[in-house]
């Protein structure tokens, strides 16, 4: 019997799994971030090859058993075919654990949906780093709403909530904008609390710690902004902290409002950190989406494995129905 790996590989970490045709998981294996975009193709190629391996191990299984390989991947080009010289090296790192049978690359967002279900209709909404919603119909993306990175777009996810976090530290400290909790905070995260003297001097035409909490900033990736969103989170009575998580909150709303079709109903997953550790915003979001006419269930996943699985067992020739659906995830949850 021929077995099927999927592979779920984000920003922060990636994951794979082996499976056989009756969906149960048997295998499971996880390293660092699998994003080409923020960790680099060498290095997401390093952390695909180190899961898949372990989770053959795992599995306790020849490579040579693996009928189907399909991979959900954050960054990955996803839009043009596997032999594409920028999917190349996920090929070459699937080469080297043994598995040559070619592979199918998803979009993460679509595997963040069907974590959350078996449906083959609806919707997700996922706010990590970034932010996009996705319509899905007959099990395929149909529309993707935002998901254009920290340049472009992603209103509404960490990225933009740490952005405007700091931007509101800066203007504090200039003394462009109102006093908030959030700057004693940031200094402290940056170990810049001890540059105390927030007067310019006679010779300093800007405070030093702005000085120096300018240079920190501008050495970052601008991805990295997003390590500052919980701030905004930790300070309610804050005026200006409200301000941007209600900001972010209807910049969230409108995206999903936007995926809306009326001839799609189906649950709404929501998924990313922003919505997973903050209630209200993710009840907005489906109030937003309820709204619409939309009427099925909310759901909440934390990452996109089992929606990888999903996708791969589809891929095999695999028919993914509530029994199938509950034993890939009784049986992933015993693996990890």
């Amino acid at each position: 019997m021929s077995l099927v790996l999927a592979v779920d590989a984000g920003g922060t970490s990636t994951r794979a799994v082996v499976l056989d045709e009756t969906g149960r998981a048997t295998g499971y294996g996880r390293a660092g971030g699998g994003n080409p975009l923020s960790s680099g193709i060498e290095v997401a190629a390093e952390s695909l090859g180190t899961a898949v391996g372990d989770a053959l191990a795992s599995a306790e299984v020849d490579p040579s058993r693996i009928g189907s390989t399909t991979i959900a991947m954050a960054g990955a080009a996803t839009h043009l075919p596997a032999d594409d010289p920028r999917n190349r090296a996920i090929a070459e790192a699937l080469g080297r654990c043994g598995v040559d049978t070619g592979f199918a690359l998803r979009s993460d967002l679509l595997a963040m949906f069907c974590a959350g279900t078996f449906a083959l209709d609806g919707y997700a909404l996922v706010a990590g780093t970034g932010a996009a919603a996705i319509r899905v119909r007959g099990g395929q993306t149909e529309h993707v709403v935002d998901g254009m990175g920290w340049l472009l777009g992603d209103a509404g996810s960490g990225f933009s909530i740490g952005h405007a976090v700091i931007r509101a530290v800066v203007a504090d400290i200039d003394g462009r904008g109102a006093a908030t909790p959030m700057t004693a905070a940031v200094l402290a995260s940056l170990g810049l609390d001890d540059v105390v003297d927030r007067s310019t001097g006679t010779e300093a035409p800007r405070p030093p710690v702005l000085h120096r909490l300018v240079d920190d900033l501008y050495a970052m990736r601008p991805v990295r902004m997003a390590r500052f969103a919980p701030f905004a989170f930790t300070f309610p009575d804050d005026p200006t902290a409200r301000q941007i998580v209600d900001a972010a909150t209807a910049a969230l709303a409108a995206t999903i409002s936007a995926a809306v079709d009326p001839e799609v109903d189906g649950p709404l997953v929501l998924g990313g950190s922003v919505l997973l550790r903050q209630e209200q915003v993710a009840s907005t979001v489906a109030e937003a989406w309820r709204a619409q006419g939309r009427t099925g269930p909310t759901v909440l996943v934390d990452e996109g494995t089992a929606g990888a699985a999903v996708l791969a067992l589809r891929d095999g020739g695999v028919s993914v129905d509530s029994e199938v659906f509950a034993r890939l995830s009784g049986s992933l949850a015993g693996l990890r």
